[in-house]
């Protein structure tokens, strides 16, 4: 238990809330992943990712963008492992990352969107 004292007791659960409570780091990481489907940019990219594995030149024409931009939230997405990469030959094929975390974003997405994956 965190030898957290509060000021002043005003509800008998306060232990157990603050026995639970993440810490810094972990409010830190989850934040992370929010800004990252925070830009709705991003989240069109990491929603067409959860679908399909594609290179950079598809996902950039898909989105109606230039590569560089793309390759630059690419870079953002796999920082904070949503997405993963694969080289074949000189093409870099993305898609998104067999992780709890990631498919969380990913249900989340199609509940947002009110959408069911199109793979299903």
């Amino acid at each position: 238990m965190k030898e957290n004292k509060l000021p002043h007791n005003h509800d008998k659960n306060e232990e157990k809330i603050l026995d639970k409570m993440p810490s810094v780091e972990e409010c830190c990481q989850v934040a992370e992943i929010f800004k990252q489907v925070g830009d709705g940019t991003r989240l069109r990219i990491l929603w067409f990712l959860c679908h399909c594995e594609e290179c950079v030149s598809n996902i950039a024409a898909a989105m109606e963008m230039s590569d560089p931009a793309v390759s630059h939230h690419l870079k953002t997405l796999k920082k904070t492992g949503l997405i993963v990469s694969r080289r074949e030959g000189k093409e870099i094929y993305y898609k998104l990352a067999d992780t709890e975390v990631a498919e969380i974003v990913h249900r989340v997405c199609e509940e947002m969107f009110q959408i069911t994956c199109p793979l299903d």
